[in-house]
């Protein structure tokens, strides 16, 4: 591997890195719709993540092993809203890294985005049968269930494991208020 090459490498992963911070802080504390799983775009510039995408692109073009570019590229994606494309590059993070719990959540939100709520599911109890304490996927299957399939048991059940693990955070919070929203339903509210 050539100096340029690996510079460049390194310098996409560093951005990735920062670009990636300041979405978590930006995405949690500006989170407006509890159930949207979506990043906000307002954690860079439209110019910015074209830039990024395009650098990305090149570099899996050349080296397409390279699991941390396709995982940034994959996220980057997502941030843009762009499901298919996320899907698309997640299936090959998923290919160099089978057991990539998050990656398995991120490209389940996508499937969700694109109302391909059987894959969704799928995605996050795969990510739950390798990590049964991953939360994000456990959150992210009651959503799917609730909102979606309308199937407000069975969120309640996902979402009851959920508490079992983390019982104070703000996502904590948001499933506590949804299950008294439930028990507040009407008899046979939610079912299709």
């Amino acid at each position: 591997m050539s100096k340029e090459n690996l510079l460049t490498i390194v310098v996409a992963l560093i951005v990735g890195l920062l670009g990636g911070y300041l979405i978590f802080n930006i995405s949690s504390s500006n989170k407006q719709e509890p159930n949207n799983a979506a990043v906000p775009l307002g954690a860079g510039s439209p110019t910015d993540y074209q830039r990024r995408i395009a650098e990305a692109e090149k570099i899996v073009a050349r080296e397409p092993q390279n699991v941390q570019v396709w995982n940034q590229l994959a996220n980057d994606y997502f941030d843009t809203d762009q499901p298919q494309k996320a899907v698309n590059a997640y299936t090959k993070v998923l290919e160099l890294e089978p057991k990539n719990v998050n990656a398995l959540t991120d490209q389940g939100i996508m499937y969700r985005r694109l109302g391909w709520y059987d894959k969704a599911i799928a995605n996050f109890e795969k990510a739950q049968a390798t990590d049964p304490r991953h939360l994000q996927s456990l959150y992210n299957l009651g959503v799917v269930y609730m909102n979606d399939l309308k199937q407000p048991e069975k969120a309640r059940e996902i979402w009851t494991k959920y508490l079992q693990f983390d019982s104070t955070s703000p996502t904590a919070q948001q499933i506590k208020s949804e299950m008294q929203n439930m028990a507040n339903m009407p008899p046979g509210m939610g079912k299709k």
